[in-house]
């Protein structure tokens, strides 16, 4: 994700597909019985007002292209409502065709990896398995690349990275299928880490954000090589095996033999909302403590501005205006408009997967907020 995807502009009609019947009385499909630790609940029993939720479909019917692939609105830690739709598999996936997408399939989450990252960094850092934040970064790499110890690189800290402010010459603002992106470049290199280690510094560390995917494999690699072994192992033993997530893919680049830590990551949508409710219960699923208490609320704290938002470790912060006043959110964004919403005010989870790859990037995030802010947000009641 980048600036532009950022920058809300509109995107165009959605060709809903309904994957499940209608129930006819509420006018809304019911979410789908599965052995996932969700508990089921109605628009009505959780405060909303099904007549302005349920009709989504006509929500998103008012873009051509929109491209919306799946939504999911858990509230006060239960399923309301989870719909899905038709659409095109992602370019880097190598499928073709149509898909249609449902509450078992899953779904490229691309940069929200980022903010699994910061979540698994929290577990480690809390079983003393991950440096200090103010450490230097590039002290806690392998020792095969000892020999790109710089006195600039030295002066980034893990803080640094986590908040995307490492001052490395990187411009990720254009398109992902140009040759000279540098997260193009960085997958296509002989050595990932290699590629973003051997990057000139050209700020000062830590004093002004500049997304870069680089920032996230960077804390990847400190963060296997704190666990002794590969980020994905660590995920299912400590994070989605807690939450009841046993359908999940991290995609390993040849280059690095370890997990896409900035964007490689597929899950249920369903199970996207999952890590929502972690935020909203300080690290707890089911009264499970999964993620160490505090690490939510010092991940998730405003660190720096970034394009109109605010961001923290690996998170976005933002509010919006509703019936309720300002509310602020904590999101997870992604290419192709992958979004997960938290607003802890009104209990709330909204998890929107899409496929909108083909718009320019500064396009892809304004359905899927909207879909959060003017359509979810009002269905609520004053409550």
């Amino acid at each position: 994700m980048s600036r532009r995807l950022l920058a809300l502009c509109l995107a165009l009609l959605a060709l809903p597909f309904a994957a499940q019947a209608q129930d006819a009385s509420a006018g809304c499909p019911a979410p789908a019985k599965l052995d996932d630790g969700w508990t089921l609940a109605t628009p009505k029993d959780t405060g909303f007002d099904p007549g302005k939720l349920c009709p989504l479909d006509k929500f998103i019917g008012q873009w051509s292209g929109a491209k919306i692939h799946g939504v999911v609105v858990v509230r006060h830690g239960k399923l309301v409502l989870d719909r899905y739709y038709k659409g095109a598999p992602p370019p880097e996936s190598g499928r073709t065709g149509v898909v249609a997408f449902g509450p078992t399939v899953t779904h490229y989450i691309h940069s929200i990896s980022k903010s699994v990252t910061s979540l698994l960094i929290g577990i480690a850092k809390g079983e003393g398995k991950f440096p200090d934040l103010d450490a230097p970064a590039i002290d806690h790499v392998p020792a095969r690349y000892a020999d790109l110890r710089t006195p600039d690189n030295a002066r980034i800290t893990i803080r640094d990275l986590l908040m995307m402010s490492s001052g490395l010459d990187w411009d990720e603002h254009g398109s992902y299928s140009d040759p000279q992106n540098p997260v193009r470049q960085m997958v296509r290199a002989p050595d990932l880490y290699r590629f973003v280690l051997q990057k000139r510094v050209t700020f000062t560390p830590g004093v002004a954000f500049d997304y870069n995917s680089g920032d996230t494999e960077w804390l990847g690699l400190v963060l296997a090589h704190g666990i002794g072994r590969s980020i994905d192992d660590y995920a299912r033993d400590k994070l989605f095996g807690p939450l009841g997530i046993t359908d999940f893919d991290w995609v390993k680049l040849r280059n690095s033999g370890q997990p896409f830590a900035a964007g490689g990551l597929r899950l249920r949508p369903r199970d996207m909302a999952k890590l929502g409710q972690l935020l909203l219960n300080d690290g707890q699923w089911n009264g499970r403590q999964v993620v160490p208490k505090g690490w939510i609320a010092e991940s998730t704290r405003p660190r720096l501005k970034a394009y109109g938002l605010d961001y923290g470790y690996q998170w976005w912060l933002g509010r919006s205006f509703s019936k309720h006043g300002w509310l602020p959110w904590t999101a997870g964004l992604g290419y192709g408009g992958q979004s997960l919403f938290v607003q802890p005010d009104l209990d709330l989870v909204v998890a929107i997967t899409a496929g909108d790859y083909a718009s320019p990037q500064r396009d892809q995030g304004m359905v899927p907020l909207d879909i959060f802010a003017r359509h979810v947000l009002p269905a609520i009641g004053g409550d």
